[in-house]
């Protein structure tokens, strides 16, 4: 049997995931641009405190400019998050007291790394989110001269300003710049992205050498979650066999006992009881099969997280859509926390939410795996004592992943989960 080759993508297909790539890239490096620009602030007010330090003025401005130095670092954590790369805050809470922040200052490595990282981005990381800007605006401006230059005689210019264009000649030639100014944009932008992102994922992580306290309390924290959440799935499970299919087979027991009965005086009376025995089975039987599902689906081991995703969707009342993006098998434990996640998330939004419709996103971002499913509903939800999304929680931190729940009153309804998959 021979086999034939894989198509190749056409140069149709690979110029459009050159544009997308590029236009993602462009949108976090203005993102961080964002940062950039505060973090240029926050290096003008340090270095003002710093001045006042100088005649103990500024001794009192040293917890507000350590919060905001904290505040701009967060941001880019969350940024640096969104991308894919998760960033975990290291912080402490803040002490009291100027002398007290001094020596947190001076001890803590975690504000030495942010005063790195923070000159860095207030410089290179500024440049680089400025450069994709100033390619396609030249890009656009170029691939334009012909109309500038005859809308506007003598005020056409090419290569960023630096060259007037005043006849038709120079006209077409600043058409040919704007391409190469379009290619720059689509190859570099992708590079600078990851150039900006470089001194936070490595400076505004916790260091390896900082104080695990806080790291063996958030450890201790899920394991006892994991516990918590796996003794309520056993309760569960017990109430579900005790409740429902003991009973179930109880009655059947005793059915057949009083059909047997029936069949030593009077075998035409045993027929309609043996009728039930037979439904008694059928109906445990059936309980059995759903407990047994809901301790893993058959599903979700037969077709993977994609199909067994959209069966739960499938059987949801309100009209879900799924758009699953997994593109390998993850471990069993991460495809049932997300599983689990977006059973409870539906039930929540068939039974609360009034929502005309829903959509469940699944995306494996690097190392995490980020399971949204949003709603048009009334919103209101939020995670509280004996809720389903407590629930959730409890697994998804058992995992070492977080929940955002945003629910607004009115709607709409997004509840978010990253769960670690490396």
């Amino acid at each position: 049997m021979s086999t034939g080759a894989l198509p190749r993508p056409g140069l149709l297909a690979i110029l459009r995931s050159w544009v997308v790539a590029a236009a993602v890239a462009t949108q976090w490096l203005v993102l961080g641009l964002g940062t950039a620009l505060l973090a240029l602030l926050t290096v003008v007010v340090l270095l003002l405190v710093a001045a006042l330090c100088l005649i103990g003025l500024g001794l009192l401005l040293v917890g507000p400019a350590l919060r905001l130095l904290r505040w701009v670092a967060d941001l880019e954590r969350r940024r640096l998050t969104a991308m894919g790369h998760a960033t975990v805050s290291p912080y402490g809470p803040l002490p009291r007291g100027w002398g007290q922040v001094l020596r947190d200052v001076r001890s803590e490595v975690s504000t030495r790394r942010d005063l790195g990282w923070l000159l860095l981005h207030a410089t290179v990381g500024l440049l680089l989110g400025l450069l994709p800007l100033e390619m396609l605006s030249n890009a656009l401006q170029e691939l334009s001269t012909p109309l500038w230059w005859q809308l506007a005689p003598g005020q056409a210019t090419v290569l960023g300003g630096f060259v007037a264009v005043d006849t038709w000649g120079a006209a077409r030639w600043g058409v040919v710049t704007g391409i190469v100014w379009a290619l720059l944009w689509l190859l570099l932008t992708p590079q600078l992205a990851r150039g900006q992102a470089a001194p936070g994922r490595r400076l505004l992580v916790p260091h390896p050498d900082q104080d695990l306290t806080a790291l063996v309390a958030r450890l201790g924290a899920t394991r006892a979650a994991a516990l918590d959440a796996h003794a309520v799935e056993l309760r569960r499970i017990e109430r579900a066999l005790h409740d429902g299919t003991q009973n179930r087979l109880v009655a059947v027991t005793v059915l057949a006992g009083a059909a047997r009965q029936a069949l030593a005086r009077d075998p035409a009376s045993a027929e309609p009881l043996l009728e039930r025995v037979q439904d008694g089975a059928e109906l445990a039987l059936a309980e059995l099969r759903s407990v047994v599902r809901s301790i893993l689906p058959p599903a979700l081991e037969a077709d993977g997280l994609p199909g067994a995703l959209a069966a739960l969707a499938a059987q949801c009342a309100v009209p879900t859509r799924v758009d699953v993006t997994v593109p390998t098998r993850l471990p069993v434990s991460i495809e049932a926390v997300a599983y689990y996640a977006v059973a409870e998330a539906l039930t929540n939004v068939t039974r609360h939410s009034t929502a005309r419709d829903a959509i469940v996103t699944v995306q494996q971002r690097g190392d995490h795996l980020w399971v949204e499913v949003a709603d048009d509903g009334v919103g209101g939800a939020t995670v509280g004592q004996g809720s389903g999304l407590t629930g959730i929680r409890d697994r998804v931190e058992a995992h070492d992943g977080t929940l955002e729940v945003h629910s607004p009153a009115g709607g709409p309804t997004l509840l978010r989960v990253v769960l670690p998959c490396g």
